[in-house]
């Protein structure tokens, strides 16, 4: 009896030691400050992206026609090192490779777009469909499919067919409406029996602003103070008639959904106590998300964009704002077209009230009086203008739950790029910055957004639109030198994979030790009974503690994580089990002495 009493007190010991090394752990997790443990809703889906011209390559081939893209990066001085688009990463003859690197990391959505000229050479549905460009499209979704990834496709990545800009001006012709719905229209027809998530435009603001106001994307007009908001209101429009369409003659056939993917920065106020700075920074997020957003969830554009563009056209002489407006049939019409909204983010700035006089110009920038500002601690490993701010991402998600009535939400795009040559593939940056990201996302939905999937962007290293090869996203290197284009993946291609497995971050400790209650209290007595040797289950238990720490590491998100958990997990239960088992030991000899 006295020797069973020695074994319950060891036991206890030892349960005592599991719950101590509990609360280190705990305590080292709250020192990380911002991290949080957890998993996304069952049936969370994770996927990566792409666009046609950043991908595909075989700008002139098999029928396809010119974009502006294909124009615009052909005229030199437009792009860095007058790179092009021409062949990119061979996207459209590696269909099978690319697919194969999809499904070893388990995406369960593959996101890219079909580009309106190589279906539509010049753009209108009447005058030519080239079948060749169908059958490829045809064969990625099928592919996909067989591969039991979800198609997510996007209608509009920037490259609108060169005949359609030459003839009408593009985005800034109302015409584009129609042609829009027509190509859309076709895309259902064609593919809508296995496309169940449509994306309208991806980033219109790029389009609108870069593309028509500071001329830095093609088509290349700087048409300020009036072309970035004329183009905008025309692919509103165009969103908002596509929907109706596939509204009116698909839905219910096809039964799947039609949303767009707008980009958006976060702005945080430089002073939270400055009301000027908040307001500036509720500005700031109006003019970038809420130009599209607002129109299509509330009917027509914030108010605050009405505002201050009016009262500066005014002040300027004009008779009417440079904002367009719409009539009463248009804002019906355009209100709740969005079956989910995609949001593409990559950074934030901390904004601050500036006022740019009226008499310096028209600027869409101007028109804001606003100053963007960046901390310089923040880390900036690629773009020029990507800081990795994670905690805007939250902020961000939740400010679309609260503007726009809880909709349903697609992250899009979100990732980051490198300038430098990543020969070693040992991207720990990318490793971080999604990370950091995703948590934030998932404590988001913790917080009740409404995030049903995550896109990192992008699947493979591609041109980088003005900046052409010198900036890499991809989670796969990208050799462009090479005649292949042969894919290397990164170190970050097994970091996201090991996310997607888990569903996020799950905290092992909690199933983890649930099995090792079983395991301790259930097979380690019996092993005690039936062997009489407490040596033997001390033992045992020892090895499961060692091992199960060893799997944890691997879920571990930081380098300073794992350090701190091998010294709480693995060391110090192993070095106090020691003890005690010695303990245990030599009492066991000292009770066998007395006997």
């Amino acid at each position: 009896m006295l020797q069973h009493s020695v074994l319950r007190i060891c036991h206890i010991l030892l349960l005592a030691m599991r719950i101590f090394a509990s609360e280190d752990f705990d305590w080292t997790k709250n020192k990380m400050g911002s991290f949080q443990y957890g998993t996304f809703p069952s049936g969370f889906s994770w996927g990566a992206g792409s666009s046609a011209y950043q991908t595909e390559g075989a700008w002139d081939k098999d029928g396809k026609g010119k974009s502006i893209w294909d124009v615009f990066s052909h005229k030199r001085g437009k792009i860095h090192l007058n790179d092009t688009g021409d062949s990119s990463c061979e996207g459209y003859y590696k269909i099978k490779d690319d697919i194969a690197l999809m499904k070893d990391m388990n995406l369960n959505h593959y996101l890219f777009s079909i580009s309106w000229p190589r279906i539509l050479p010049s753009g209108i549905k009447n005058d030519y469909i080239n079948e060749k460009g169908i059958e490829h499209y045809d064969n990625l979704i099928n592919m996909l499919l067989e591969n039991r990834m979800t198609p997510i496709v996007t209608l509009y990545h920037w490259d609108l067919p060169q005949v359609l800009e030459e003839k009408y001006g593009g985005w800034q012709n109302a015409s584009m409406v129609n042609f829009f719905d027509d190509f859309a229209n076709l895309c259902f027809e064609r593919f809508g029996n296995r496309v169940k998530y449509w994306i309208t435009f991806n980033n219109p603001w790029s389009v609108a602003v870069e593309g028509y106001e500071t001329g830095e994307h093609a088509p290349g007009l700087k048409m300020r103070g009036t072309g970035a908001y004329n183009a905008a209101h025309n692919i509103i429009k165009a969103h908002a008639k596509v929907w109706h369409t596939y509204d009116a003659q698909w839905r219910n056939k096809q039964k799947g959904m039609v949303g767009i993917s707008l980009s958006a920065d976060w702005g945080e106020p430089v002073d939270i106590t400055n009301q000027r700075d908040i307001e500036a920074a509720e500005r700031y997020v109006q003019f970038y998300l809420g130009w599209f957003a607002t129109p299509l969830f509330h009917g027509d554009y914030p108010q605050i964009m009405k505002d201050y563009i009016g009262r500066k056209s005014a002040q300027q002489g004009l008779s009417s704002s440079r904002l367009p407006t719409f009539n009463p049939h248009e804002k019906s019409y355009i209100r709740g077209t969005c079956d989910f909204l995609g949001i593409s983010h990559f950074t934030t700035r901390y904004i601050t009230q500036k006022n740019f006089p009226s008499n310096r110009g028209n600027s869409y920038f101007t028109d804001r009086d606003l100053a963007e500002l960046v901390d310089p601690q923040w880390p900036d490993p690629g773009s020029e203008w990507l800081y990795s701010v994670p905690w805007g991402f939250r902020r961000l998600l939740s400010f679309v739950k609260t503007q726009y009535g809880d909709p349903i939400i697609y992250v899009t795009g979100n990732g980051v790029s490198e300038k430098t040559i990543c020969t070693e593939l040992c991207d720990d940056w990318r490793m971080q910055y999604l990370r950091d990201y995703i948590n934030e996302m998932l404590k988001a939905v913790k917080d009740g957004v409404n995030v049903k999937g995550y896109t990192a962007w992008s699947l493979l290293d591609k041109f980088e639109w003005d900046e052409g090869y010198s900036e890499r996203f991809g989670l796969f290197y990208v050799d462009f030198d090479s005649k292949n284009k042969q894919r290397y993946p990164k170190a970050s291609v097994q970091y996201y994979k090991r996310i997607i497995s888990s569903n996020g971050f799950p905290n092992q400790r909690e199933f983890r030790y649930r099995a090792q209650d079983v395991m301790f209290h259930v097979f380690c007595p019996v092993l005690v009974l039936f062997s009489n040797t407490f040596m033997f289950s001390l033992n045992v238990y020892l090895i499961l503690v060692v091992t199960d720490s060893l799997t944890h590491l691997c879920f571990s998100p930081d380098p300073l994580i794992r350090h701190m958990e091998m010294v709480t997990e693995i060391v110090v239960p192993t070095v106090c089990t020691l003890c005690i088992l010695l303990s245990a030991v030599f009492l066991m000899f000292l009770l066998r002495a007395r006997i």
